[in-house]
This record gives C-alpha cells, sequence and structure tokens, in this order.
C-alpha cells in the first residue's frame, strides 16, 4: 500500500499553498497548523511533510516553533525541509522534533556535504528533496532553475547509496490538474534503487492509486486535501 502523506506549508507561521511555487500565489488556509496536524492524526495518518517556505526562501528554517509545537501536540512522524543549509540547521530541525529532514538545495550545491550528513545520520534520517521544473532540477524554495536533469541527479545519489526521495513537479505543484504520471515513472523504472515519494498536483485517490501502481511508495498531498477535493475519511483506507 502506498504512504498518504499529508503536507503542511508554512509561512508567518500559518498553513498556506503556493500555486507552481509562486509565493505571489499564496493562500492561507488555517492559522493552527497544530490543529490541522490533528486531524490528520485522527484519522490514522502516521507522517507528516512539513515545509518551511521562509526558511525555503531565506536559507535559515524560521518555523521551528512551529514544529516543535506540532512535534509535541502530535505522535506524528514528521520529515521538516526548508532552508537548511548547515549541520548546525539540521540539528536545530531534529531537535525541534523531526524526525527526518528533507535536504533538496544543499544536495545540488554541496553534495559531499549531504552523503556525510547521511553517512552520519543515517539513510532514513535524510530525505533527498528533488524539485523539477520543465524537467530539470530547482533550488532555493523552487526560485532558481539549473541545467541538472532530474533524472541525472537521481541516478547520481542512487549509485551514491542514497535510497529515499521525494520528488515534486513544480509545474502541476498546487495547480489541481494531476501529477506527473509519466515522469515518476520515467523515474521508477530508471532509478529502482529509489523509494520514490511523489508530490504536486494530486486531485483525487485515482491519482493516488494510479502513482501506487507505476512504483511510487508514497505521496504528499496537499491542495486537495485543503480544498476539499479529497475528504479526509477517503485517506483512512491509506492509513495503518
Amino acid at each position: 500500500m502506498i504512504e498518504v502523506i499529508p503536507a503542511i506549508d508554512l509561512i508567518d507561521g500559518k498553513c498556506v499553498r503556493l500555486t507552481h511555487g509562486d509565493f505571489a500565489q499564496k493562500t492561507v488556509y488555517s492559522d493552527d497548523p497544530l490543529e490541522v496536524a490533528k486531524r490528520f492524526e485522527a484519522i490514522g495518518l502516521k507522517r507528516l511533510h512539513i515545509v518551511d517556505l521562509d526558511g525555503a526562501k531565506t536559507g535559515k528554517p524560521v518555523n521551528l516553533r512551529v514544529l516543535e509545537s506540532v512535534a509535541g501536540g502530535t505522535k506524528l512522524l514528521i520529515d521538516f525541509g526548508g532552508g537548511i543549509k548547515s549541520e548546525k540547521d539540521l540539528e536545530a530541525v531534529f531537535a525541534a522534533g523531526a524526525s527526518i529532514a528533507n535536504i533538496g538545495s544543499l544536495a545540488v550545491k554541496e553534495p559531499e556535504t549531504f552523503l556525510s550528513w547521511i553517512e552520519k545520520y543515517g539513510g532514513e534520517k535524510i530525505l533527498l528533496g528533488a524539485d523539477a521544473k520543465n524537467g530539470m532540477v530547482a533550488i532555493d524554495g523552487w526560485q532558481t532553475e539549473t541545467d541538472i536533469p532530474i533524472l541525472s541527479l537521481l541516478r547520481k545519489y542512487a549509485e551514491r547509496g542514497v535510497t529515499n526521495a521525494f520528488v515534486t513537479d513544480i509545474g502541476r505543484d498546487g495547480a489541481m490538474n494531476g501529477p506527473s504520471i509519466e515522469i515518476y515513472r520515467q523515474i521508477a523504472v530508471a532509478v529502482r534503487e529509489i523509494k520514490l515519494i511523489a508530490s504536486g498536483g494530486v486531485r483525487s485517490t485515482d491519482d493516488i492509486d494510479e502513482l501506487y501502481r507505476i512504483g511510487c511508495v508514497g505521496v504528499i498531498v496537499g491542495k486537495a486535501i485543503y480544498e476539499g477535493r479529497i475528504k479526509l475519511e477517503d485517506l483512512s483506507k491509506y492509513a495503518g
């Protein structure tokens, strides 16, 4: 069974969603991230994906108090990302209650540092976050496009022993027009060593089931939940 991982994106301590990663296209859904997280926990989901968008933009984790609140108020396994650029940042994220740190930009800019963290903390504690725009890697909170193909990045890290990654198609994120099935199918075939988590564009449980069929082990779902396209009770079948 595929694992459904609800997402909480944070700006100024509030739950928001962006469209296509554009900070100008922001919708605030809740002023109380802990209350939102408790709703996910109540239907039996076990994991939560928190993105510190302020941190991604500024290059340093900003919403650690929210992380502390959610970690202290639930039993959810939290993976947290956004602005983690140093080991001090990493330690602060773990100290605030995250079980897993999502690393994106640093994995592109400083691959040896990223690999050293995996060696030190373990592959289950460090999650590669690879964001793609038109098949190319994007970094710095999606604000900077590179000329690195997403498949090349994943292959490179798979060859160095990385086994866990989530891939977001920025063009689909928050757009509610379906996930990039073809990209995920290509990755699942070409980089079999990676346990692939899909992110972006999911609008229904049919999308979730299709991602499972092509080989994804997990899927991050955000806007579809907040907009009511997917009811929380419909996700209970993926719990456990």
